[in-house]
């Protein structure tokens, strides 16, 4: 049978509060056991036609081989719902039920297998759809759109399928670079903690967007704006776990760009910017792609495209200010993005030209990566995203 995002039925399911709540204490009780799942591109000769799957233990350290979860058309970005029986993919593709857009795809996990269902699919409300969360309180889903320069916000129904968008964004202007900020490239979307904002780091215009959430209605209205210095290229930001400060990673630049984060007012003010690359590198062909804190928010990593490591920094927990620690290698090509399971014991890198996920232990007290040995072949591997199982 084939399943591409056009071609499922729509199948529903209804869940309720407690049910919801059961599941969070058993995955919380059981995280040493995971499920990991790896966005991809299903364009060209690699063979790739969804999502894929693997199973870990962080107590052996042991990863499965992947085998196909859910076929999707170029689920470049996933995440995963707070009640573990939801995830959500952004697909690159060109037309979404008769529009000129990309499209969000909402799929049932089955909790025996960890394999995915398809549900339903709505326009992202723009073209080249990258990147997609899910606010704190589950009811809304966030997605940034590069190719048009667009965000939206699309509610969720009770039965975790997805309702059409309830705002569409259209962002306005260019940047410094007339090659690569010709135009607006929102490229992220997250919520802030509380669930009251939204953060959007669009890449064309240098500008981190800042837009007032209203997760019940599943709407957003501008709020307000940081600006970066000229040819940054905003990519994807990370809040704190504390929630007092933000980080974004500028593609262009290849820096971090630290802010203190005022959640009652919902502004970011910058205080650091720090290079992800050593001083003498030769920056051409260079760029970065995802940023993570660590759950402890002792620590910060983000990925260097090209030069093909993983930066590493010390969080000072007095003033969210960074310090670097080291560049480690992936032990392959093009990490596009990473993740860290959830014990924060191991990092799992993506390397998007080498077809492979390699994983690192972290060393707890500094930080550090350290390579485990273990490599598995994942094709065009984009995304990582971990779920306790049941």
């Amino acid at each position: 049978m084939t399943h591409r995002y056009m071609k499922y039925p729509s199948i529903l399911f209804r869940f309720g509060l407690l049910t919801a709540t059961l599941l969070t204490c058993s995955t919380l009780s059981r995280a040493a056991e995971q499920w990991v799942y790896f966005g991809t591109y299903t364009r060209g000769s690699n063979g790739s036609k969804g999502i894929y799957l693997s199973r870990f233990d962080s107590e052996t350290g042991k990863l499965s081989a992947p085998e196909l979860a859910g076929e999707v058309d170029n689920p470049s970005f996933l995440a995963i719902h707070q009640d573990g029986r939801h995830l959500y993919a952004v697909s690159e593709i060109s037309d979404a039920n008769g529009k000129r857009s990309g499209a969000i795809s909402a799929l049932s996990i089955d909790p025996k297998t960890g394999h995915l269902t398809f549900m339903n699919a709505e326009p992202s409300e723009g073209t080249g759809p990258c990147h997609v969360s899910v606010d704190p309180s589950g009811r809304c889903v966030l997605t940034a759109n590069y190719g048009s320069g667009s965000c939206a916000s699309l509610p969720l129904a009770a039965d975790g399928s997805l309702k059409p968008a309830a705002t569409k964004i259209q962002h306005e202007g260019s940047g410094a670079d007339p090659k690569r900020q010709a135009g607006p490239h929102a490229h992220s979307a997250n919520p802030s903690p509380d669930g009251k904002y939204a953060v959007v780091a669009d890449l064309g215009l240098d500008k981190v967007f800042i837009y007032a959430l209203d997760a019940e209605s599943g709407t957003m209205k501008p709020h307000g704006e940081s600006v970066l210095k000229p040819a940054s290229g905003p990519r994807h930001f990370a809040f704190h776990p504390g929630g007092k400060w933000g980080y974004v990673i500028t593609e262009m630049a290849l820096t971090v760009v630290g802010f203190d984060y005022d959640a009652a007012r919902g502004t970011l003010t910058e205080f650091q910017s720090i290079s992800t690359v050593p001083d003498d590198v030769d920056r051409k062909g260079l760029s970065t792609a995802e940023v993570q804190v660590h759950k402890s928010g002792k620590f910060l990593y983000g990925s260097n495209r090209g030069h093909d490591t993983i930066a590493v920094y010390a969080i000072d927990q007095s003033n969210g200010h960074l310090t670097f620690v080291e560049r480690e290698p992936i032990q392959g090509k093009t990490p596009r993005a990473f993740g860290i399971d959830l014990t924060g014991q191991y990092l799992f890198t993506a390397g998007q030209a080498s077809n492979t996920i390699s994983v690192f232990k972290i060393n707890q007290d500094t930080g550090a990566l350290d390579y485990t040995g273990t490599t598995i072949e994942v094709p065009s591997p984009v995304c990582v995203k971990f779920l306790a199982t049941p």
